[in-house]
């Protein structure tokens, strides 16, 4: 589309550009923002258009995707790929880059349900973890290198930290030394061209032997390197030399990591910047409350309550805009400050929005026309150096109009022949609309002139509206009324007003019949459109009632709809409860069946083996009591007789195996309770209180009767590197319960050292459970930080 810059400026177009620009998170999708224009082919635009619509779907969906961290880093890559070596702020911004794409990256996989144009972008993300961590683990801030950027790096500060504590000992004896106290000006340790000095009084330097390297201002203190600390200072500052350099080879090194994946970081940045660009537009609609309009080649533009972008949309009265579909030429009528320049800005305005691929605030179902040009004459253009009048700037810009129109063109003129003679203006306003209608362009002008209200009542495809103005209140109402030529109102307002009613009777004999007449029958068709408003209003009404007896059916039946959906929910949450009940059940057995497998040799093996064939005999009855869903109801729910405590013997009636309650329920209602080897978590109602010292004396009876210690399987050391934080935490408690049956009081956990989350998860798990008297990390010789040692109780 071609767009001069002055229609640009007269529908302020590029305020909506520089909204645009606001809503960006870097600064290159804002500069493509305020370089928007309409596209100059209708595809691009209707592209555009997708992606903008497809962004908010996204959005809405998914919630709009992170662009933090996104900036230019173009001369970096650039300066990188040739072999120059980046400073830390500049690698620090790379590694900003770089976890904006891996971010892009993630929300594209969590929202891959939903096909989209934008995926092409989506899919040209090349993130690179790799470099991303390598510069994160080197570099803390622009002015700090970790220590763990390189082994020689580690090392060299290590050194440098234990000869700084050597010369600052040496310095400490002095000045805590009564005997050299008495020289130091104040008893404290400074440092002067980086080396470490005491401050002495000048009347004693001889007192102090060493090298003098800085005085004070008045003189009177001088600051001495002891001669003791030479050497270490020395020592130093060959090491700062030393750490300097490795610094630069650490950045020089990242700098090459960064100059091999240059070409692809700026990839999926530019692409990265493309998508800011195209949520930006999404987050606009958003504001807007937009919707996207239907482009066409050609036909008639159609804007269903429609609000200029700019005004608020509290207050904006919301107009119907047509044109170009049974007329090409509307002339807007109606008193000054009642909308009609607002609603000749918001057709322009909205169109060149679409062609830009910009959603607008229309409601659905609304078209745009894709034109070729759109022409604008709107504002005063008056030049006073120039020497131009109102009325000639305005002919200046209808002539450069008139010259450029064409059949796909969009015209709109504010104030047609306003600021002359009003005969001339008025024959000059037919003249301009009648060469543009036979030129073929879409045109929409204001005036005040009656003639041309009379034009458009007798000229095919041109149409009156007007602004709406209230006589009652003497104010517009901004309603946009297409097909009703506006009234004047200067008698009814002067009425109002109070101005004599004999001046306001003299008027009207002053005026024309013709136009004393054109009035009455522009009165009549005011009457006319009211009464059919109202009647319009009546049939709303209707068509509301209807339609809510619809939407209440509807609602009934989705109700029923959603109790079936609840119903059916229900059933599957019952079934999984069961399911996993099952699982349980059948992990216990399986535990059991391993632990008759271990104990297979002993001398109670045989007895042990028809326990388990009872107890599996159980379970199995205890599997169809589950497989059925349809349960009798106790006829009394069970009440315990009083609170559960640690150690008390329970019931776990769900499954019908008892156990010993380990810790107190819990605000959710669920208890911790040891079930032979396993270890599980029971709703409270699920528990029966047991006697306790029947049980007690049953329990250690069966230990004593069927548990050999000298012939349990059991380990001092369990190693768990590898395993998941899951995993690992069950293999813990089984070393620990196969410890405890066998008498072994001091354990080693192997967990190796790695990122410390295994490490941590076991012992929080250690601090809360009931077996453990004491853990610590491992000796030098014992692991150390790779390993725990616990004790039990």
């Amino acid at each position: 589309m071609d767009l001069s810059q002055k229609s640009r400026k007269a529908l302020e177009y590029d305020k909506i550009t520089e909204m645009l620009a606001l809503e960006c998170s870097c600064e290159e999708s804002a500069a493509l923002a305020r370089a928007l224009v309409p596209f100059d082919d209708i595809e691009k635009a209707r592209h555009a258009m997708r992606e903008t619509e497809d962004a908010c779907r996204l959005s809405l969906r998914f919630g709009g995707p992170s662009f933090y961290g996104l900036k230019n880093i173009k001369n970096q890559l650039h300066r990188a790929k040739i072999g120059s070596s980046l400073n830390p702020r500049e690698l620090l911004d790379v590694k900003s880059v770089l976890y904006a794409i891996r971010t892009l990256s993630h929300y594209r996989e969590t929202s891959e349900s939903m096909e989209t144009c934008l995926d092409g972008y989506f899919d040209n993300l090349a993130p690179n973890k790799y470099l991303e961590d390598k510069i994160d683990s080197a570099i803390i801030s622009e002015d700090e290198i970790a220590d763990t950027a390189s082994e020689e790096l580690l090392r060299i500060r290590r050194a440098k930290k234990r000869t700084e504590e050597r010369a600052r000992n040496q310095l400490e004896k002095i000045i805590r030394s009564p005997q050299t106290q008495k020289y130091l000006q104040e008893a404290i340790i400074t440092i002067r061209g980086g080396r470490f000095v005491v401050p002495v009084k000048a009347e004693w330097r001889a007192e102090i032997p060493g090298l003098v390297h800085d005085t004070s201002a008045s003189g009177s203190t001088i600051f001495v390197e002891p001669m003791g600390v030479v050497e270490a200072n020395n020592e130093l500052k060959v090491l700062s030399s030393k750490e300097e350099k490795e610094i630069e080879r650490i950045l020089d090194e990242l700098s090459k990591e960064v100059g091999t994946f240059a070409d692809s970081i700026k990839e999926s940045a530019d692409t990265a910047v493309l998508l800011d660009f195209i949520f930006a537009k999404a987050r606009l609609a958003f504001k807007m409350k937009a919707t996207a309009p239907k482009l066409e080649a050609d036909g008639g533009i159609e804007l269903h309550k429609a609000r200029h972008p700019l005004l608020d949309p509290k207050t904006a009265v919301p107009i119907d805009l047509y044109l170009g579909g049974n007329f090409d030429t509307l002339v807007v009528t109606g008193p000054n400050t009642g909308g009609k320049t607002v609603a000749l800005k918001t057709l322009g305005l909205l169109t060149l929005m679409a062609c830009s691929g910009l959603m607008i605030p229309t409601a659905e179902f609304s078209r745009v026309v894709f034109f070729e040009k759109v022409l604008a004459d709107i504002g005063d253009e008056q030049s006073i150096e120039q020497s131009l009048s109102t009325f000639s700037a305005h002919m200046t810009n209808i002539r450069d109009i008139l010259d450029e129109c064409g059949e796909n063109s969009l015209v709109l003129l504010d104030e047609l022949g306003s600021g002359t003679d009003p005969v001339e203006g008025a024959a000059l306003a037919v003249a301009i609309l009648e060469y543009l209608k036979q030129k073929g362009a879409k045109t929409a002008a204001t005036t005040h002139y009656a003639e041309l209200k009379v034009y458009a009542l007798q000229t095919d495809r041109v149409e009156n509206a007007c602004c709406e103005f209230n006589v009652e209140t003497l104010k517009p109402t901004y309603r946009l009324l297409i097909g009703v030529p506006g009234r004047s109102n200067a008698f009814a307002i002067s009425k109002r007003l109070g101005i004599d009613d004999a001046i306001i009777d003299r008027a009207r004999e002053l005026i024309s019949s013709e136009d004393s007449r054109f009035e009455d029958v522009v009165q009549k068709l005011d009457t006319t459109r009211q009464n059919m408003e109202i009647e319009r209003g009546r049939a709303m009404l209707a068509r509301t009632e209807a339609e809510k007896l619809k939407k209440q059916a509807e609602e009934l039946k989705k109700s029923v709809e959603r109790e079936k959906e609840k119903e059916l929910e229900k059933a599957r949450r019952e079934a999984k409860r069961l399911l996993e009940q099952s699982r349980a059940q059948a992990q216990m057995i399986l535990n059991e069946i391993e632990a008759l497998r271990k104990m297979k040799d002993t001398q109670d093996a045989a007895e042990l083996r028809e326990l388990a064939k009872t107890q599996i005999g159980a379970h199995l009855k205890q599997f169809e009591r589950i497989a059925d869903p349809v349960k009798e109801k106790p006829a009394e729910p069970y009440k315990l007789p009083r609170q559960l405590r640690p150690g008390d013997y329970v019931l776990i009636t769900d499954i019908d195996k008892k156990g010993t309650v380990l810790k107190a329920p819990d605000s959710s209602g669920f208890v911790e309770v040891q079930a032979g080897i396993i270890k599980t978590r029971v709703r409270i109602e699920n528990l029966r209180l047991l006697d306790e010292n029947k049980q007690q004396q049953k329990l250690q009876s069966s230990i004593k009767t069927n548990i050999d210690r000298s012939k349990i399987p059991a380990k001092n050391e369990l190693d768990l590197r590898g395993y998941t934080v899951e995993e690992a935490l069950i293999e813990v408690d089984k070393f620990i319960d196969n410890a405890q049956l066998a008498g072994i009081g001091v354990l080693s956990i192997i967990h190796g050292k790695g990122t410390g989350a295994l490490r941590s998860a076991i012992q929080r798990h250690l601090k809360s459970h009931r077996a453990v008297k004491s853990f610590r990390l491992g000796h030098y010789g014992e692991g150390e930080d790779g390993v725990t040692i616990l004790e039990l109780k």
